[in-house]
């Protein structure tokens, strides 16, 4: 069964309900990225795998995680609650089967989860990843699926926000089948370091713009 990737940045108050909500078989790895709210003690307590990742950035964490995996196919998903743990095996099931070698979990967002702001800069992404992958996808979806090994072999190099983006750029040059499935977007737990924040939207899009170029 899938491990699955948290990566987390004062995450205290998301995790518990987070963690309580992993489906059977899915086994959590927290990388906490430098949090001062105890949230690896949280996690820790919860039974998860904590993994400590002093370098910051988005995509340093996910790279440590992926790193400390074992399962043949690893989920990424956000832990700040706005993404249901339970919808991961909507996620996985295509990749666990053979069906794709990346599924992403296009948000369907419930009213005022996503704000307006992070919607715009998230379809010009998309439209741009779709003219330059070939893909049909709608959204960049922060919950996904792929083959560990395969994802190793891909070489990522981003470590900041830009993370998200090059994997499914170099997913399409490589010749993967990728495949979107819905999931429930929520409001998040806590305050958002990312797309609840003007700046926080601009700094991801500066970084996904580095990929992009």
């Amino acid at each position: 069964m899938p491990d699955v990737i948290l990566p987390v940045l004062d995450e205290a108050e998301a995790l518990p309900w987070v963690l309580a909500r992993m489906p059977a078989g899915y086994h959590p790895i927290v990388v906490d990225n430098g949090s001062h709210d105890g949230s690896a003690a949280i996690a820790l307590a919860a039974g998860a795998h904590v993994v400590s990742e002093p370098r910051r950035g988005f995509g340093a964490a996910c790279y440590a995680g992926l790193l400390a995996a074992t399962a043949d196919v690893v989920c990424f998903m956000d832990a700040d609650a706005s993404l249901d743990p339970r919808e991961l095996p909507l996620v996985a099931g295509p990749v666990l089967a053979g069906e794709a070698q990346l599924v992403l979990g296009a948000r369907r967002a419930q009213p005022g989860a996503w704000p307006l702001h992070a919607r715009i800069a998230n379809r010009l992404i998309v439209a741009e990843l779709r003219r330059r992958a070939g893909t049909r996808l709608t959204d960049l979806g922060p919950m996904r699926a792929a083959p560990r090994a395969a994802l190793l072999e891909l070489g990522l190099l981003d470590r900041r926000f830009g993370w998200p983006l090059e994997m499914v750029l170099r997913a399409g040059a490589a010749g993967w089948r990728i495949a979107e499935v819905d999931v429930v977007y929520r409001a998040r737990s806590g305050r958002s370091k990312v797309t609840g924040t003007v700046m926080g939207t601009m700094r991801a899009v500066r970084d996904m713009a580095a990929v992009l170029s």
